[in-house]
């Protein structure tokens, strides 16, 4: 490390501290995305199940704008389940992500640990 000037170093450290911030961050939102749609994801089981639960000669319908219109019942039925399958993927996607950025914050983390740790203190 001491064959490093001072200025190489200082641009070094102060990239690793921007992606730890940027990872950080990135990490932050695709857990807050990942919340979102794991609560659309439980709305549309709760709507689903509601569906079910009901007699199949009620009349279901789907807002529009500001109207509504009559829906086949197998039809809603197949348009939910497709959201819901896509949101499961959605998920399983930010899953993936989100153990990437946090891999990465916690290198740059070490990474800083490290240089920290080597550079002789006076």
């Amino acid at each position: 490390m001491a064959s490093l000037s001072d200025d190489t170093l200082r641009k070094i450290l102060l990239q690793i501290q921007q992606t730890a911030v940027q990872s950080q961050r990135a990490l932050n939102v695709s857990r807050q995305q990942m919340s979102a749609k794991e609560r659309e994801r439980r709305i549309l089981q709760l709507t689903i199940a509601e569906i079910d639960s009901l007699d199949d000669s009620v009349n279901l319908y789907r807002g529009v704008g500001k109207m509504f219109l009559m829906v086949p019942r197998p039809t809603l039925q197949k348009e939910l389940k497709k959201e819901e399958k896509d949101l499961g993927d959605d998920i399983v996607a930010l899953t993936k992500k989100s153990k990437y950025l946090e891999k990465e914050f916690n290198n740059a983390q070490g990474q800083l640990r490290d240089i920290f740790q080597s550079v002789p203190r006076s």
